[in-house]
């Protein structure tokens, strides 16, 4: 790769990654996009045919070294050793957020926290809908941010964003931001909680004094973090009864919301108060709590067999999303866990699963460590395909118990996502109706 002529790097050729190489190539820079996966030679064969450079199934430590610029997807390692290389060699490292943030000229409300993202940011568009406004709803929830510069047909922009795009951030500053927990997860990919921790709440920190944070009250140490915040700072809890929830002085009936748990409780109350601060309105709350439906993967109800509930949670990638999952039902839960791990610590577990659990069914990767957490805890059946795991849940069972499919660990040792694990759970389940 010539020292001379100028590019900028983009790694990995992710959903993120494209966006960006799209985007850019459209303003006539110089590209070269990189990505050590070889099953995206296929793909790469678009980027070439526009002019793109591609280096598939390698990294290239000159190609690194020689960038201008090098703009990182969210799901590649920023301690992967060409980016060290580079970042010695004083290149800079940035991502999708700082790639767009001074190019955006609409409101940005901006949603982060370990568990209840999806949901939140969805049901904050909705709101904002109903409120009157054209949202454009983006981030990881599927659709890059940057695809919003391609049509620029919105008022509002309302954005999932994760601990890894804010990794790579030092101008993102959303006009308002929400924190709405802190769990262990990914430690595979920070040095420990703390450096999790610290990445959830730099949301806030570039935000203004015009600008809004909203947060949840009950995150732990929340004191030393919310004081260094300049922005005006928001909170919420899920502190009232069963059936409401009270904000701005308005109460909220839930009883007829498909939403159940107490999490999804924290969900609504941090996805009203960001409406009202977004300058929505109370009635496109109201509007858009009534209408909005529950996610797919998300404490999906799928079907009840002889009386037995199946529940689809496989969106659960971390032992704090299978906690509130098991939160939601009664003392009869056939728990099936397992996947892959990501340094994950299940101890967190024991209490719950001692009240609740009749039966912990274990698979994937990760089945040996939840084993050895819980075998003195509760029955434990091992399952080596959804399939089994499924059967086995269905023949320890016994009318009202729930059979609830909540892994606490990624897909990626049997399935390519979490959603096509929980599709073939569905499809056992569904199974089961036909015998």
């Amino acid at each position: 790769m010539s020292k001379q002529k100028k590019y900028t790097l983009i790694v990995g050729m992710g959903k993120t990654g494209n966006a960006v190489a799209n985007f850019l190539n459209k303003k006539g820079e110089s590209i070269v996009i990189t990505d050590k996966d070889h099953s995206k030679k296929k793909d790469a064969q678009k980027f070439d045919t526009q002019g793109i450079k591609t280096e598939i199934g390698f990294h290239n430590s000159a190609t690194f070294e020689n960038a201008e610029l090098i703009i990182i997807s969210p799901g590649v390692p920023l301690t992967i050793p060409e980016l060290e290389k580079a970042r010695k060699k004083g290149i800079p490292i940035t991502g999708e957020l700082d790639t767009i943030s001074e190019l955006i000229d609409i409101p940005i409300v901006a949603v982060t926290g370990t568990n209840g993202k999806t949901t939140t940011t969805t049901l904050i568009g909705d709101m904002l809908k109903a409120s009157g406004f054209k949202v454009f709803v983006c981030g990881n929830i599927g659709t890059p941010i940057v695809d919003y510069l391609s049509n620029k047909n919105a008022d509002i922009i309302v954005a999932e964003i994760s601990s890894f795009q804010l990794d790579t951030s030092t101008k993102f500053k959303p006009d308002v931001a929400v924190l709405l927990n802190i769990a262990e997860d990914h430690l595979d990919r920070y040095k420990g909680f703390n450096d999790y921790t610290l990445s959830k709440w730099s949301i806030f920190k570039n935000q203004a004094a015009n600008q809004t944070a909203v947060i949840n009250a009950k995150i732990e140490n929340i004191q030393n973090e919310a004081s260094k915040i300049k922005s005006k700072i928001d909170y919420y809890n899920n502190d009232d009864n069963d059936d409401s929830i009270t904000i701005a002085g308005s109460v909220i009936d839930l009883k007829s919301t498909k939403l159940i748990g107490k999490h999804n409780k924290e969900n609504i109350a941090a996805a009203a108060l960001t409406t009202l601060a977004a300058n929505g309105s109370m009635d496109g709350v109201l509007k858009g709590l009534k209408n909005f439906t529950p996610l797919p993967h998300r404490l999906e109800f799928i079907s009840s067999i002889n009386g037995i509930a199946f529940y689809n949670d496989s969106k659960a990638t971390n032992p704090d999303a299978v906690k509130r999952a098991m939160e939601c039902f009664d003392n009869n839960i056939l728990l099936i866990m397992g996947g892959q791990e990501k340094d994950t610590d299940f101890e967190c577990l024991k209490e719950t699963l001692k009240v609740k659990i009749k039966k912990l069914i274990v698979m994937g990767e990760a089945k040996d460590k939840i084993i050895n957490a819980f075998s003195n805890v509760c029955d434990i059946i091992y399952a080596d395909s959804m399939e089994n795991a499924v059967n086995f849940a269905y023949q320890n069972s016994v009318r009202g118990d729930t059979v609830l499919l909540s892994p606490g660990c990624a897909s990626f040792d049997m399935y390519d996502s979490y959603s096509q694990r929980g599709y073939d759970f569905i499809k056992q389940v569904k199974g089961l109706e036909n015998k």
